[in-house]
This record gives C-alpha cells, structure tokens and sequence, in this order.
C-alpha cells in the first residue's frame, strides 16, 4: 500500500518483468500486473460510503497480480493448456495455438491429444454411477474441450479440410454428438462438414465437365475470354479483338483491380503466410503449398505485367503517347490509393518503377508536370527507410480510421467504417519469414518454443482483422474490363528490358526520369535483443513498428535486374542511415544472396551470425536456390557495394568482420573459373518472384 498526496500516483509501470518458472517441463515468463483500488477513509461519504472523488485523505491501495506467458512445452503440454482453464494463463494462448499449430504438429494428432477416447457401449439396463465430485470435474474439462473446438471451427475450419473422407471432422463430429448434442459447436461442426461434402462434389462436376468441353485427345478448342467482344486466330495464335484495358475509364480499370484483391485477400488462409510453410514454396513437390497465397502473388504479377505490356508493347509509340500510358497509370494507381487498395497500387508503381521504364528518359520527359508529381507522392508511401515504416503506419492508419462503435452515443445506431483497406501482402510475409529464420523452432531439452508462435500469432491477427474490413467493400464486377486485363499482353523480365532498349537505345544519362529517391532495401542487423529472444522476449502489438517483429527488416530484391549495361536513367542506390558503430552492438544479420545467372535477380534470405566463414555461408546459400549438388570450392561470395561495385569475401574469411558494414546487406555467388563441377538450379522461379525485377517483388 502507497500513501500519496491528493490526485497524485506513483508513477510505476503497470506491468513489471519478473522472470521465468519452470513446471511439468513447461517454462512460463512471468509478469507482476500492478492494479490500483482506491479506498476512502471512514465516514468520506453518506452512511461510509465511498465517496466519488479522492479526498485529499485518500488511500491508493495497489494490487500486484501475476500473469504467466507460456514460453516453452512440450506437445502434450501445449495440449494441456488449451482447456486447463488456469486463470494466470495469457488469453492469448488459445487463439496463438489455434492459429499457428500446424507449423509443428498435424490437425490430427491435437485432436487424439485433446479428445477423450470413445467409451465402448454399455450393455443393456447398465448405468455407471459416478460421484458428485467427479461428475463436476469432468464436467468442467468437457465444457473446456468443447469450447476450444468452438473457437477452432469458427476462426480455422480449414484445418479440417481432409478430402475426401474429413475424418478429422467426423471425428469432431462424433464427439460433439454427445457431448454438447445441442450445442452450437455440433451445428457448426455438421455445417462445416456438409459444406466440404458439397464443394468435393462441385470440383468434380467441373472436372467432368471440363474434360467434356475438352472432347477426345487430338482435338483443339479456342477459348475466348467471357466478354461480349470475341477473339480472332492469326498464325501466331489468338489475337484480342475488344478494347484494350486502357481504353476503359480510371475508375473502372482502379474499381476491377480492387474486386479482384479483395476477392483474393478475403479467401487468404493466414496459415499459409506463415514463413515456415510460405518459404518452402519452391521446393520439389510443394506446388500445392500455399495455394491462396499464390494466388494473391499471381495477381499481382499480373497487374505488374499488364502495365509493363501497355507501356512498352508498342515500340513504334512516340515518346508523347508513351507518356499518355504512363500518366493513365499514374492516375489509376491513384485511383487505387483513393479506394484503399495497397495492393495493386504497389504493383502498379512496381511496374513504373522497373528499369524498363524507369530508363524512358524521353518518355518520362513528356510526362505532365501535376502526374509526375503524383507519381513522387505514391512512391513515397513504399520507401524502404526504416524497415518500410512509412508504409505500416499509413497501414496502420488506414485500419483504424473512422468512428469506433464503442464511441457511438447510448442508444444510436452502430457506426460502420469504411471498407478495406486491401494491404501489400509481401510485407506481412517478409516479417514472417524473417521471424522464421531468425527464432528456432525447438529449445533445449525438446520445448517447442510457444515464444515464436505467439510473435507468428500477432501478425497472423494483423491480417484476420484486415480481412474483417475487406468484407465491407460493395464492388460490381464489369466482364469486358476482367477480360481486357486477362488479354492483356505480358512481357517477362528479359523481353521488356529488351524491348525498352529498342525504344530508346543506351546513351547517356539524362535528368529527364523522375527523381524518386530509389534504394535497395537494407537488411538491417539484428540485435542483441532479438537474438536474446532465442530464450526471452518481450512483447509488442501487432503492425507496431517498434515492436520485435516489425523491427525484422523486410528483403526485397533490387529494383533493377543486373547487367553489364545498367540503365542510364535510373540514379544510383544508396545506402541507408546504418553506421559501422551498428556492427559491434549485435551478433546477428539478416542478409540476401542470389546466384550470378540468366534466371534474374533470385534472392534469398539467410541468418549470419559473427561466427559464419564464408563456406558455410556459401552452402547455405546454395540450399536455399536449390542447387543440384553443390559444390563451395566452386563458388565466389561478393558484397554488393553502392555504385555498382562489389567486396570480394576471401574463402575462408568471417563473413560477418569482412563485409562492409555501411552497405546493403546483399551478395551474389559468382563460379570461378575453371571450376569443374557443374550445377543446375532448379526452374522455373517461384510465384512471388515478380518476372520483372520490380521493387515490389515477393522474394525469401
């Protein structure tokens, strides 16, 4: 108890670490909550009551309480907690678990953990009587399984989709026939299970029908995108006979782009974001990983390549008509910023921004002066200082704007924000690969370590809680414009920067391309802090730039594809606010390493730590590209210097003392010559890799 004078506290934190406990195998971090209950002294109101205001003789009584985090268990454990009903427990363990689980065990062996086993039937005119003690008891741990299984159908029901039997969910099904017959989460359960039944039987159908439209083999079907206009066969193959997509209004072309992102991001399973499952997307026999994600990565390549196709797809434009595209596009991704769609302003701007068009000095030149300063003002927004801050708070903004219904007056109808916003889905996943590489999955003695989950968790909310928003958009689909952008001609990496050079062939530079200041993406350190985090952590909310999570710096490939010719429009990169001073203060970095090749800029993000020599960085590299039989000895490490210049690594160097510390943190692997060995990286590139060498590419 703490005297104070009138109206004044002590100014102490209301939540104090205070260390860890170990129980049954489990470690918990563990929390002192500071809670305050006011009292009076006797006779402060009528009859000794307590009066409403402190009076200066007031006592500030404070109540300490402790509260547990689990940090680290077992599975059986982890099981456990879900319905121990332990009032110290972090609320946020539950919905964690729920959410995450499948990074480290099956859907099906928590559910033989968590249900009990079916009781073999009774004979006839046979009762077991059970003590009152007892009944409660188990009374109480049903009550506990059922709800958790309530929560898990509602927020994942996915997790159970296990065609074509579900028996997963027939085993939920079972349990809750008896044990909550009349409960919501048995009407829940039966829904979910009809629903999948249906949807088996619809992709069937569909195949079938698919394969009846195909006919018999031999024969060849033209199918034309579902638009009033029709296609024509040239020699080459179908030729789009309707409007191009850049005949259509701003507006229209903006309003389409957004249905198409909300559509995907509303289908989005935040599971798949998860850096464990989203980084093993390319390995052999994973195309079926991830499948929204990559569908979401798809559009935005798509919306990317539909920009690079318009601009460029006509060599023979003036430079007057060029810039006609470039400032339609300029106002569509405005348009797009105005309805809240991140997504496909990032890609558009991507588009702009990659050195195909970025080196159309004259092109740019004839761009207006009021678009192009739209154009500065939107690239703004994705600045990579600060680990993209600029970007998570505009985020962070967006999805808090408008009135709060707990704001609303007593008894007024409950206020709606407005839709979206639909975010750039490449930060969150950059965060969680990050997350992934840096944090283990196991400590010591075989934990799972809950600690690195319940971080996973905060950003897996982060999205839940956008897609909530993203249900309040009222878009109409517009067919002709959906079959535009699908006909839409694309160009790879290799043919638009082919392309551009006819156009305006290499010369030198002209300030005629905007100035928007470009840099490669720092891979900022990590400190000490996170790398404590391997045993201890704090916490930090979700999207908060502060916290250890956001802290992780997102790698995005360079802007600019490499090559022996750069573009002369583009400025230079330069590196970001990081001094050498950084380096003695941390043990472990975040870097980026791609493979010298014809396959583009691939990068890939790997943890050094100070006691990494380059042969082992070497072949971590090489496993992460999938190289076929890798050989080190074979293999130079370079340092990617500002000014297109590069550090060689020594062979046997500390990658870590021998790198330059004010440089971005990105290598590239260079054979020797004369190596002998010879190796192969698996093709093609991964969806997530945007085919242009944009800045908004999706890449770990």
């Amino acid at each position: 108890m703490e005297r104070t004078a009138a109206g004044k506290e002590l100014a102490l934190a209301p939540l104090q670490d205070w260390g860890e406990e170990t129980e049954d195998g489990a470690v918990y971090s563990v929390s002192l909550r500071r809670q305050r209950s006011q009292r009076s002294s006797p006779g402060a109101g009528p009859r000794g009551t307590q009066a409403l205001s402190p009076a200066p003789d007031t006592f500030l009584h404070y109540r300490t309480s402790k509260v547990r985090a689990l940090r680290a268990a077992r599975l059986e454990r982890l099981v456990r907690e879900l319905v121990s009903g332990d009032p110290e427990q972090d609320p946020g363990f539950v919905p964690a678990f729920l959410a995450t689980h499948r990074a480290f065990v099956p859907t099906g062996r928590v559910l033989g953990l968590l249900l009990p086993p079916p009781a073999p039937p009774l004979p006839p005119g046979v009762e077991i009587k059970k003590t009152e003690g007892r009944d409660l008891t188990f009374n109480k741990n049903l009550r506990a399984v059922v709800s958790v299984l309530g929560l898990w159908l509602r927020d994942h029901p996915q997790d159970f989709w296990d065609p074509p039997a579900h028996s997963d969910l027939g085993s939920v099904c079972n349990f809750l026939g008896w044990a909550a017959p009349s409960g919501a989460e048995a009407r829940e359960a039966e829904k979910l299970l009809g629903d999948f039944l249906k949807e088996a039987e619809a992709e069937q159908e569909e195949e079938e029908q698919s394969q009846t439209r195909a006919g018999p083999p031999g024969t060849a079907q033209i199918l034309c995108p579902d638009s009033p206009v029709g296609c024509l066969e040239d020699e080459e193959g179908l030729v789009w006979e309707g409007p191009e997509l850049l005949d259509f209004s701003v507006d229209d072309v903006a309003e389409q782009l957004t249905l198409m992102d909300v559509e995907l991001f509303s289908r989005l399973r935040p599971f798949e974001c998860l850096g464990s499952v989203w980084s093993q997307r390319d390995r052999p026999g994973a195309t079926s990983i991830a499948p929204t994600v990559r569908a979401t990565v798809t559009q935005f390549n798509t919306v990317t390549g539909c920009v690079l196709g318009s601009v460029l797809g006509e060599p023979g434009l003036a430079a007057p008509q060029r810039a006609q595209r470039l400032e339609k596009w300029i106002r569509i991704a405005q348009r797009c910023r105005e309805l809240r769609n991140f997504s496909s302003l990032r890609a558009i701007l991507s588009a702009l921004q990659s050195n195909p068009i970025y080196r159309l000095k004259r092109s740019w030149g004839a761009v207006s002066r009021e678009p192009l300063s739209t154009f500065r003002k939107l690239a703004q927004i994705f600045s990579d200082e600060n680990n993209h801050l600029s970007s998570r708070e505009i985020l962070s903004q967006e999805a808090t704007q408008g009135p709060q219904e707990e704001d609303a007056p007593a008894g007024s109808p409950s206020l709606k924000l407005p839709p979206g916003p639909v975010p750039y889905l490449g930060t969150f996943l950059t965060d969680l690969v990050m997350l992934d590489t840096a944090l283990p999955d196991m400590l010591k003695g075989d934990l799972i370590n809950f600690e690195k989950r319940r971080k996973e968790w905060e950003i897996l909310a982060r999205i839940q809680q956008l897609q909530r928003r993203c249900q309040s958009y009222c878009l109409s689909p517009h067919p002709p414009i959906l079959a535009a952008l699908r006909a839409q001609h694309k160009l790879s990496e290799e043919q638009s920067y082919r392309i551009s050079r006819v156009i305006e062939p290499p010369a030198s530079s002209c300030p005629s391309s905007p100035r928007i200041r470009r840099q490669i993406s720092l891979t900022k350190r990590l400190s000490a802090k996170l790398s404590r985090e391997r045993v201890s952590s704090s916490g930090g909310s979700p999207g908060d730039p502060s916290s250890s999570t956001s802290s992780l710096s997102p790698a995005s490939p360079p802007s600019s594809p490499r090559t022996k010719d750069p573009p002369t429009g583009s400025p230079p990169a330069s590196p970001g606010p990081q001094s050498p001073s950084t380096k003695q203060g941390s043990e472990a970095r975040i870097i980026r390493v791609s493979i010298d090749n014809d396959h583009g800029n691939l990068y890939r993000s790997i943890l050094l730590t100070s006691q990494d020599k380059a042969p082992t960085v070497v072949q971590r590299a090489l496993e992460k590209h999938n190289v076929a039989e890798p050989w080190v000895q074979d293999y130079q490490l370079f340092q990617v210097l500002p000014g297109d210049r590069e550090l060689l690594i020594p062979d046997n160097a500390n990658v870590f003392y021998a790198m330059s510390p004010a440089a971005p943190g990105d290598f590239v692997l260079r054979r020797k010559e004369g190596a002998q060995h010879t190796t192969s990286v698996s093709l093609p590139a991964p969806p997530g890799y945007g085919p242009h060498g944009q800045q908004g590419v999706w890449l770990l």
